[in-house]
């Protein structure tokens, strides 16, 4: 089992990142690995869950172990899974979720791709009441904005802020929505994909 991994990040796609550790490029999948475009080049430590079924063996990364801890716990839900969870967390207000699910709200649980009624409402059953640990003043290095946003980013940073949502399971319809207010903004590709996330949950 891996607690974490030191390295330096070498390459950024929409679904994963590539974290270098002595000559060796491990895939992590992260809920949002544009955030991490800050950190290219440089080391850091990303906390990591090792998830293994017969069809698919795969690692996901976090930049906090409580990050890691809050992905295991959805994982835990009936119906939902590593690119589920990994949507939630995308999301980038934890609060929120842990709020809903607090107040059984459904109807803010079932803006997330993947999630219906159905596991919503399994989410409420099996989470209310066990999140405590898990809000942000828990770890507050989690899902803050980003120090470094450039301005005047080209649209290929848009271009690649959607391929992330549609790695992370959001439709055609719903993002057509919210490119428009995108356009209208000079953002890297992490602070699209946050103002996107923001937009799509409203």
């Amino acid at each position: 089992m891996y607690e974490y991994i030191k390295g330096t990040v070498a390459f950024i796609s929409p679904e994963y990142i590539v974290l270098d550790h002595q000559h060796i490029g491990y895939q992590i999948k992260t809920p949002n690995p544009f955030s991490f475009s800050s950190y290219t080049g440089k080391e850091l430590t990303i906390y990591i869950y090792h998830y293994v079924r017969e069809d698919n063996i795969s690692l996901y990364g976090f930049k906090v172990r409580e990050e890691r801890e809050l992905f295991t716990k959805l994982l835990n839900v009936s119906g939902i899974g590593p690119k589920g969870a990994l949507a939630i967390l995308a999301s980038g207000e934890p609060s929120q979720v842990i709020t809903a699910i607090e107040n059984e709200d459904e109807a803010f649980l079932v803006k997330f791709p993947g999630v219906g009624k159905k596991t919503a409402r399994q989410m409420i059953l099996d989470l209310k009441g066990k999140l405590a640990d898990f809000m942000p003043e828990a770890f507050p290095t989690i899902f803050t904005v980003e120090e470094h946003i450039e301005k005047a980013q080209t649209e290929s940073a848009l271009d690649e802020a959607v391929l992330a949502l549609t790695a992370l399971g959001y439709s055609e319809r719903e993002l057509k929505r919210v490119v428009p207010q995108l356009k209208k903004e000079e953002l890297n590709t992490d602070g699209y994909i946050k103002l996107a996330l923001k937009l799509l949950l409203k």
